[in-house]
C-alpha cells in the first residue's frame, strides 16, 4: 500500500495505517524487515535531524550511510527493497538551533538534499523551532516559508538526480522527542482551528512560492492526538477528546493525521486512532523498549545457566557506562539515587538507547550472545525470564531471534491496528 493511498481510504470510510518504524538500532530494523517481509507488507523506517545527518548525527551516520545499512539488513532479511520507504523525521534546523536562522537553514538545507539524495522519499518538514535570539516556537507563517524553502531543496535535488519526487509532512505539533520527563495526567489534542490554520498557510505560502506540485505531494500533518507517555506512565488515546480534531479531515481531503509518540498505546486504541484518520503511527522508544527486556531476560537467564559468566554483567556494565557518560538522561531523570537507577534502565522513555551503539555496551552484548548461543534452555528458564518465548526452549539458542521476536511482538500489534 502507497502512502499516497492513506487519505482516499479514510475518506471512502475504509481507513488503513502505516507504521513508522523511528530507529537505526540494526536489530529493530532487521525486526520490522522480517515482519514486512513475512506480512507482504511495506516497511516504513524513519530517520530523525538529530539522529542522522550530514554531520552524521548521534549515531555518526549519514542519511547514505542509513539507506546504505538498511538495503543490507534488508538483504539479510530477504526483504524486497521495493516495498520499503524511508523517511526524514523532523528535517530543519533543530540540530543547528543553537546558531543564527542562516546559518542554521543553510546546514538544514545540505541535510535535506543528502536525505533525498540517499533516497529517502517520506520528508518531515519541520521548521518550528526558534534558532538563535529568536522564540523557542516560531509562528506558522514563518515556520511555512522555512519549510517551502527546505521542500524547494527537496524539489530540485530530486529534479536534477532523476528520482521520485518527495512525499511531504507538515506540521509540528508533537510531543517531546522520547515521551515527556515529567508525570503527565492529561494531554489535550491539537485544536482543530490550529490545524485548520497550519494547512491554510502551508498552502498559501507553497503556492505563492511556485512550489504547487509539491504541495500535491504533502501526504500528511502532524498534530497532537492527545497522546504521551512519561518515564513510568502512558496517557491513551480517547477518541471522544480528539472527535473535534478529527472531523477536521472530512474537508481535507488530501491529508491524513500523522501521530507520534504512539509508543505503549493498545492495539485498541492504536486500531482507533487508524479509523480516526492517524494514517501514520510513529513509534521508537517502544521497540527498544523490548529491545532491553529481551537483552536483560538473556542476562539473567546466562547468569543462571553459566556460573563463570557472573550475576547480570550485561546490566553492571549499562549502569557504569550510563553513570559515566550521563548526557542522555540526566537532564530526564530526577528522584533519589534509587529512583534514577531504576529509570535508567526501565524508563517508558527507554534512553538506554542512546547508549546500545558504545563500544562498552557492544562488548558486553557481544558476550552475552557468545555465553548464550547454542545453549539448550530448560523451558522453566523460559516461562521465568521470558514469558511467551517457549519456542525458544529446549533447542539450540540464538539470541538474535529471541530479540527480533521480542521486538516483533510489539510490531504485531501496529500491523494488527493498521489492517483493520
Amino acid at each position: 500500500m502507497s502512502l499516497t493511498d492513506l487519505s482516499p481510504l479514510h475518506q471512502s470510510g475504509t481507513s488503513k495505517g502505516n507504521t513508522s518504524v523511528c530507529s537505526a538500532h540494526p536489530l529493530v530494523l532487521r525486526a520490522a524487515l522480517r515482519h514486512g517481509r513475512d506480512m507482504g507488507a511495506t516497511v516504513l523506517i524513519e530517520a530523525t535531524c538529530n539522529q542522522v545527518n550530514h554531520q552524521g548525527g548521534y549515531t555518526g551516520m549519514q542519511p547514505a550511510d542509513f539507506a546504505r545499512i538498511a538495503g543490507e539488513l534488508a538483504d539479510l532479511e530477504g526483504c524486497h527493497k521495493e516495498t520499503i520507504i524511508l523517511g526524514g523525521d523532523h528535517l530543519g534546523p533543530s540540530p543547528w538551533r543553537n546558531l543564527p536562522a542562516e546559518e542554521a537553514l543553510s546546514q538544514a538545507e545540505i541535510m535535506v538534499a543528502a536525505y533525498v539524495t540517499a533516497g529517502f522519499r517520506k520528508i518531515h518538514l519541520d521548521a518550528s523551532m526558534g534558532c538563535l535570539g529568536e522564540a523557542a516556537a516560531l509562528d506558522d507563517a514563518t515556520t511555512a516559508k522555512r519549510a517551502a524553502r527546505l521542500a524547494q531543496v527537496a524539489e530540485d535535488t530530486a529534479n536534477k538526480l532523476g528520482l521520485p519526487s518527495p512525499l511531504y509532512v507538515i506540521g509540528t505539533e508533537v510531543p517531546p522527542p522520547g515521551g515527556a520527563g515529567h508525570a503527565l495526567t492529561t494531554i489535550a489534542p491539537t485544536s482543530p482551528k490550529a490545524a485548520q490554520k497550519t494547512i491554510a498557510v502551508h498552502e498559501k505560502t507553497f503556492t505563492d512560492m511556485g512550489l504547487a506540485q509539491a504541495l500535491n505531494r504533502v501526504i500528511g500533518l502532524v498534530v497532537q492526538p492527545g497522546v504521551e507517555f512519561d518515564n513510568q506512565n502512558v496517557i491513551y488515546y480517547d477518541p471522544a477528546q480528539a472527535r473535534a480534531l478529527t472531523a477536521t479531515l472530512k474537508n481535507q481531503t488530501q491529508y491524513v493525521f500523522e501521530a507520534h509518540s504512539t509508543d505503549y498505546q493498545r492495539t485498541t486504541q492504536l486500531a482507533q486512532l487508524v479509523q480516526d484518520g492517524f494514517g501514520i503511527l510513529k513509534v521508537g522508544p517502544k521497540l527498544t523498549f523490548a529491545l532491553r527486556e529481551a537483552l536483560y531476560a538473556l542476562d539473567l537467564i546466562a547468569s543462571d545457566l553459566v556460573p563463570e559468566y557472573g550475576h547480570r554483567p550485561l546490566y553492571t556494565a549499562m549502569e557504569i557506562l550510563m553513570t559515566q557518560e550521563p548526557t542522555h538522561w540526566n537532564r530526564h531523570y530526577v528522584g533519589s539515587d534509587a529512583e534514577q537507577r531504576t529509570l535508567r534502565h526501565y524508563s517508558l522513555s527507554d534512553r538506554i538507547r542512546y547508549y546500545w551503539a558504545s563500544a562498552p555496551a557492544q562488548a558486553a552484548v557481544t558476550r552475552l550472545f557468545d555465553t548464550v548461543s547454542g545453549l539448550i534452555i530448560p523451558l522453566p528458564l523460559i516461562w521465568q525470564h521470558l514469558p511467551g518465548g517457549d519456542g525458544f526452549a529446549d533447542r539450540p539458542l540464538n539470541p538474535e531471534d529471541v530479540i527480533i521476536w521480542r521486538v516483533t511482538q510489539c510490531l504485531k500489534s501496529y500491523h494488527a491496528a493498521c489492517a483493520t
